[in-house]
């Protein structure tokens, strides 16, 4: 506009079309870049679109405000407000028609000559244009003309003030007579139509905003306020209007229009625009006056109580459309793409903008990951395989299977699991063996040693005394060598613990070596009768296992290299076995070399070989380490155990403190909480379970069932805790109190009648002189009445859905409780009515408002999760 920072209009009928107004009118046509044609005029406005000049309209000087025309047809049209306060009608790029030749050139001329600051159409009856002027003390500052309206004499208007710069225009092409004249002795600097009603019109005057009717024009609604420029209403809150006043906007409901609903931070500079996004809801833009950046504020409503009169959320951030920081003049928004704009800078330099969305995250309660982006939302769920799933859903999977409940068989857990971890496979059978090896010493009478068991083989070693050393000769080789093993009753023990031998005095692995055969273990299974100086039995073993269906042919090679061992020290077998062990790929192989390679009492070739199963390692060193180096090497690998958080360590710190530290040290690395706490529940003493790692542990792995809506499991789970952990089951934290006296009257409804004594006592007969259940025991009160069957709270419901009278009746000879579930006390935490819960639950299958008459509340709807179901419920 002319002397001034051009402005930038959008098409409202055409979505690729739109116009630069200064000192001229300019139509660009926006496009992709392979699609714009390459001649002079096309613009790139970003790496993807540019913009190609269609025409160009010089024939409207000293312009102030431009307007498009909403509808369709003539395409093109345009007002433009002028600085003597005359409205032009003109078109850009029209192929002329019988009805835009008709209004083409067309002017409306105000009696009084001052400039033009506004123009808006009427949305609804678009022939209607209102124009906002200066203030003139004999003028109206509000006209609202018609564009069909022809020229109509005026003799308060000199004919020569009418043609004014355009002595041959055509006197039907010149409108005086506006068709509403609003605003009297005032000054308009800001207009829009009101969408709730065509002919309300919101004005920014001098110091009101004031909302016209034009059914009554005499009257009009205001509010005094200096926020009166850039008036806009919300185009998704027809209630919800913005204006500006200098540095500061103010967001307005026209419901209560008394004061500004919210008034948006002040910037340093004064504001030179502000528009809702057409495609977003609650987002507003504004512009300052030499600013590279624009301002959006995000105005998200959050759902607050009825009645509450709170300020919406607002999310304030800044965007720069232009990579060289230059200074932006004017914006327009798409009127149809999400979040796009077009924006102009004071040399007409123009950038094509996307405005994109912060994303907001929500983990789901089943690992799910969804986030929001504009108004697209989306959802990721895990499809890793089993073995790299997160351990949430691994711990959800492991809940619906029951896992940890197993009591009695307790190594079945780790199937439960789904039997591939070998840390959990070696937990649980660890876990079996301790309660086994428990019951065997409660039942032999032996207390004292319960509660080492538990205490791990840690300090089942250090307690170790007696030990024996015995020389046993290798069985299956034709050379008799003496190879020194200790014994004692504690070592003994340490290998049951380890599974190597079962229950009793003898000390046979034989049992072992079939279960490890039966489970396809053919090198573990040699390794363990080679340790036990059976050299034949290994060498049938590794036979049998190359010969199996799924079996290794090199086992015969290994099975053939072990019918060769000899104990000379220099012989070349035990050099070559020496050096090409190490190549071995399977673990159990390798040791096996290195115990038949090894000096008597130096074997850290089998003990520091981590691929070997930890309870396999602490066996061989029970079995072939003296007292002074076996408790330092248990001591050593209990702490590797801790730190590396390995569960097979359990077996050696026991459920102790110990123990503890390795399973925070587990949860750190795996957040396996589920485990932790089924684990430490298991014979644990009571100290070690009231450590306040553990309860955290419990606590949050309730936390997750209930998350989950697991609350069928979660109950489990709180009694299998109250049947290990005596001590956790929780006291009544809820009871029913007497609104007379305050006394809890909970106990009296729940009583259980004694033998031999019938129910009269509790005024089931209906005697009056028995002591009744329908009364407070503290002060004799009467309890309230059921809103259904008025009688009093403590009587037995006698027809509770699905029962009759005689069923009830039989129920009561079975000494049920009074309190079953159909009697409990009901009420609305609202109106606070209620009664018998199987009366409320069979009414409010039916209705949904209150029994009580003249109450009109939604109880059971108030109830959040009164229609949630459990997700483990069948």
């Amino acid at each position: 506009m002319s002397g001034s920072k051009p402005d930038i209009l959008w098409s409202p009928h055409h979505v690729d079309r739109y116009v630069i107004c200064d000192s001229e009118l300019s139509l660009y046509r926006i496009g992709s870049i392979g699609s714009a044609e390459r001649k002079a005029g096309t613009l790139p406005l970003s790496e993807e679109t540019a913009a190609t000049l269609l025409a160009i309209n010089s024939d409207t000087p000293y312009m102030k405000c431009v307007a498009w025309y909403p509808k369709h047809e003539p395409e093109c049209l345009l007002a433009v407000g002028q600085a003597n306060g005359r409205v032009v009608l003109t078109s850009l790029g029209q192929s002329p028609n019988s009805k835009c030749k008709e209004l083409m050139g067309k002017e409306f001329v105000p009696k009084h000559a001052r400039q033009c600051n506004t123009l808006a159409w009427n949305p609804w009856d678009s022939n209607w244009l209102a124009a906002g002027l200066d203030k003139h003390r004999a003028d109206f500052s509000v006209l609202i003309w018609d564009i069909s309206s022809k020229y109509a004499p005026d003799v308060s208007v000199p004919m020569e003030k009418i043609r004014l710069s355009s002595g041959d225009t055509d006197s039907g092409l010149v409108v005086t007579k506006p068709l509403y004249e609003l605003g009297q002795n005032d000054a308009c600097l800001s207009l829009c139509w009101l969408p709730r009603d065509q002919k309300l019109l919101l004005a920014g005057m001098h110091r009101n905003l004031a909302i016209f009717d034009l059914r009554n024009t005499s009257q009009k609604t205001f509010v005094n306020t200096k926020a009166i420029q850039g008036v806009t209403v919300d185009p998704h809150f027809h209630e919800r209007v913005a204006s500006f006043f200098e540095g500061q906007v103010a967001i307005w409901d026209l419901r209560k229009f008394e004061k500004p609903v919210l008034t948006l931070t002040e910037q340093p500079k004064p504001l030179t625009k502000v528009a809702w996004c057409p495609t977003r809801t609650g987002l507003l833009a504004t512009l300052t006056r030499d600013s590279n950046v624009i301002r959006l504020y995000d105005m998200q409503h959050a759902p607050t109580p009825i009645g509450d009169e709170t300020e919406p959320t607002i999310i304030e951030r800044s965007v720069q459309p232009c990579s060289d920081n230059s200074v932006i003049s004017s914006f327009a928004w798409h009127p149809s793409a999400q979040n796009r704009m077009v924006v102009v800078s004071p040399n007409r330099a123009m950038t094509d903008f996307t405005v994109f969305e912060r994303i907001s995250l929500a983990w789901g309660s089943t690992t799910s990951l969804m986030w929001a982006c504009g108004r697209h939302l989306y959802e990721c769920t895990e499809g890793a395989a089993e073995r790299d799933r997160d351990i949430a859903t691994k711990m959800r999977q492991r809940a619906q299977n029951g896992y940890g409940h197993d009591t009695v068989q307790v190594w079945r857990n780790h199937l439960l699991a789904g039997g591939d971890d070998p840390q959990l496979k070696s937990l649980w059978y660890t876990l079996y063996f301790m309660k086994q090896y428990t019951e065997d010493l409660a039942q032999k009478q032996q207390g004292s040693k319960q509660s080492l068991i538990y205490s791990g083989i840690k300090n089942i070693v250090k307690s170790s005394s007696g030990t024996t050393e015995n020389r046993r000769c290798w069985r299956g080789s034709d050379r008799q060598t003496d190879v020194a093993r200790y014994n004692s009753e504690e070592r003994s023990l340490a290998l049951q613990l380890c599974g190597w031998i079962g229950r009793g005095p003898e000390v046979d692995v034989e049992p072992f070596l079939k279960s490890l055969e039966q489970e396809g273990e053919w090198e573990r299974a040699a390794a363990v009768a080679l340790f036990n100086l059976d050299i034949r039995r290994a060498i049938q073993i590794l036979n049998r296992g190359a010969s199996s269906e799924k079996g290794d042919l090199n086992l015969n090679v290994v099975a053939m290299a072990l019918s060769g061992y000899t104990d000379e020290k220099n012989s070349l077998w035990r050099e070559m076995c020496s050096s090409l062990r190490l190549q071995l790929k399977k673990p159990y192989l390798c040791v096996m070399f290195a115990f038949l390679t090894s000096e008597p009492g130096a074997y850290d070739g089998v003990l520091y070989e981590s691929s070997v199963a930890v309870r396999d390692r602490v066996a061989f060193a029970c079995m072939f380490l003296n007292d002074t180096q076996l408790p330092r090497y248990i001591d050593k690998l209990t702490n590797e155990m801790k730190e590396a958080g390995n569960l097979e360590g359990i077996l050696l710190t026991g459920l102790t403190k110990d123990g503890v530290d390795l399973m925070e040290s587990y949860v750190d690395h795996t957040g396996d909480v589920q485990t932790a706490s089924f684990c430490l529940l298991m014979g644990s003493p009571g100290e070690v379970v009231k450590d306040t790692r553990v309860q955290c542990w419990i606590e949050n792995y309730r936390n997750l069932l209930d998350a989950w809506r697991f609350w069928h499991k979660r109950a489990e789970f709180d009694i299998h805790r109250s049947k290990l952990d005596p001590s956790s089951k929780p006291l009544a934290q809820v009871f029913v109190s007497c609104n007379f006296c305050g006394k809890s009257i909970s106990y009296s409804c729940s009583a259980i009648p004694h033998q031999g004594r019938g129910f009269s006592q509790y005024g089931v007969s209906g005697s009056p002189t028995k002591s009744k259940v329908t009364s407070c025991p503290g002060c004799r009160k009467p309890l309230p009445r059921c809103a259904l069957c008025l009688m009093n709270m403590g009587t037995p419901v006698s027809s509770c859905p699905g029962s009759g009278k005689m069923d009830e009746k039989v129920d009561l000879t079975r000494d049920k409780k009074l309190a079953q579930f159909h009697n409990w006390f009901t009420w609305c935490h609202n109106c606070r009515h209620g009664g018998h819960a199987g009366h409320m639950l069979s009414w409010f299958r039916d209705h949904s408002e209150c029994p009580v008459s003249a109450c009109t509340c939604k109880c059971m709807q108030l109830d959040t999760t009164g229609n949630l179901v459990p997700s483990d419920s069948s």
